[in-house]
């Protein structure tokens, strides 16, 4: 095994002394003026972020939306335009689906059929997001 002087010993502790220092990179946020905004209610935000065609049978396209709710806004329960999975990834609400009511808290999952009519509400006292993938025939 070689021997290591004095002048590399040193060359090899500043170079591992600056790679510490470097800062690491930030992770990619959201940009949110890559998808449309809309407030149909009352502190309710829906951010819309486009459509692709579909290759699940049965549906022509897919589009997201996240669903930004602030403590104690409600959704007014419309029926539902097409099929539909959700997803909390912030939060918690409180729902009622078709008279079932539960409470999903984040990343609880659930799906939603053509018709059904669903309330959203947030009973807490932090922001909740609710993600949207739309299944379009």
């Amino acid at each position: 095994m070689a021997k290591v002087g004095r002048r590399s010993a040193l060359a090899l502790g500043a170079a591992a002394a600056a790679a510490a220092v470097v800062k690491p990179s930030a992770a990619q946020t959201a940009d949110p003026l890559a998808g449309k905004e809309t407030s149909p209610w009352p502190g309710v935000v829906v951010r819309t972020y486009g459509e692709t065609p579909s290759i699940i049978p049965g549906f022509k396209t897919v589009s997201m939306r996240d669903i930004i709710m602030q403590p104690g806004s409600k959704t007014m329960g419309p029926p539902m335009e097409n099929a539909m999975v959700c997803h909390i990834t912030e939060g918690e609400l409180q729902l009622d689906q078709d008279g079932k009511r539960f409470t999903a808290k984040k990343n609880f999952v659930w799906t939603c059929n053509k018709n059904t009519k669903e309330q959203a509400s947030n009973a807490s006292n932090a922001v909740a997001i609710m993600r949207i993938t739309d299944l379009m025939a």
